[in-house]
């Protein structure tokens, strides 16, 4: 078989296991293609913990053809019960010839043990192939099951003059609305949304997915609100029964009690963590007791101070800043800039860097 070949079917292997991506968590995106005699017999993908894996999936579509076939699997199986059963075994009980696997699982309860088992059972083995681009599609996953926290994505918009909020006789949007659709694609693939207590009071925002394409399974992130000193209105959009996903609240021991009280009779999920100076919430106990509840990434859309926070403790795994073609100022109104050889009028411009 040709290299291109074998880069092909794991690259089909690849976009199979992108279908995984709104529904998998806290599970890694896997994607399965079972070849014989140069033509797919079976595939599949992994669609959501506790279901089956993609190669499982695919050897059930294989059938008995399976036997003396040839697997693409973008990540190392399992060889543990979990969940579900290993899939190590399920492919040495099929007959598999040879697999191609293209990284190793980071979970030390696979990382490598997996691809051990299927060599000392006769199976041909070649780790690598398509790896860089395996490792980023699970880059979530990777960081979650290696630090135990979860993957923080820190996300803002501001004009070109750096100012994050319009006069209060402007409207609040800074960016275009290809930006916001944006925005929700990726409040789409994560576990939670992160805001502090002054913008929930401020901009009262829902939290939810509004933009999705027709046909996805649509799935809805926790809402975090960050209140360590318990001043947080218990009337905002974000605690109201008609909105879909839930919102859990995270304060601290210093929190007024009749506060905690009346969130508890409102059946708001509350989160009290240690007293720090000044009632601020330690963001390393945050992320250790999210991580804890399999929460595996989180988009923090909060102000500046929540975001400054995040970065100032080198918690920020990537950064999405997206910086639209007006300057705020002082003025009551944007202003726009004129049409410029350097920019695309009308729409705005981003950047996007992995910080850890």
């Amino acid at each position: 078989m040709q290299k291109n070949t074998e880069h092909h079917y794991m690259s089909l292997a690849l976009n199979l296991a992108k279908k995984g991506r709104y529904t998998v968590s806290p599970n890694p995106m896997v994607g399965c293609v079972i070849v014989k005699n140069n033509k797919i017999i079976g595939q599949g993908w992994h669609e959501r913990a506790g279901e089956s894996h993609a190669e499982v999936i695919a050897l059930k579509e294989a059938g008995s053809a399976a036997k003396g076939a040839t697997v693409y699997v973008t990540l190392e199986p399992c060889c543990h019960t979990g969940r579900t059963p290993p899939c190590t075994q399920a492919l040495i009980k099929a007959g598999i010839k040879k697999i191609y696997i293209a990284t190793l699982d980071p979970n030390p309860l696979v990382a490598g043990k997996g691809m051990q088992e299927l060599k000392n059972n006769g199976i041909d083995i070649t780790a690598g192939l398509n790896e860089d681009e395996a490792i980023a599609l699970n880059e979530i996953f990777f960081h979650y099951i290696k630090t135990k926290q979860p993957y923080i994505i820190s996300k803002w918009a501001m004009s070109l003059d750096g100012r994050m909020i319009c006069h209060p006789h402007d409207s609040r949007e800074i960016t275009h609305t290809q930006t916001n659709v944006y925005t929700h694609e990726i409040r789409h693939l994560v576990d939670a949304i992160l805001i502090g207590a002054k913008t929930a009071a401020i901009d009262n925002p829902q939290l939810t997915v509004r933009h999705y394409d027709p046909g996805c399974t649509v799935k809805h992130p926790k809402r975090i609100i960050l209140s360590g000193k318990g001043n947080l209105p218990l009337d905002l959009n974000i605690f109201s029964k008609e909105l879909p996903g839930k919102t859990l609240v995270v304060t601290t021991e210093q929190a007024d009690q009749k506060w905690i009280n009346d969130c508890r009779e409102k059946n708001i999920d509350l989160m009290v963590l240690p007293n720090q100076l000044r009632g601020e919430i330690n963001l390393f106990d945050l992320l250790n007791a999210l991580g804890k509840l399999e929460i595996t990434s989180i988009l923090v859309e909060g102000g500046m101070m929540t975001q400054y926070n995040f970065i100032k403790n080198n918690l920020v795994n990537k950064l999405q800043v997206f910086i639209a073609p007006v300057i705020i100022g002082p003025v009551e109104k944007k202003l726009k800039l004129p049409d410029l050889t350097m920019l695309d009028h009308g729409k705005d411009f981003s950047f996007m860097t992995t910080l850890r």
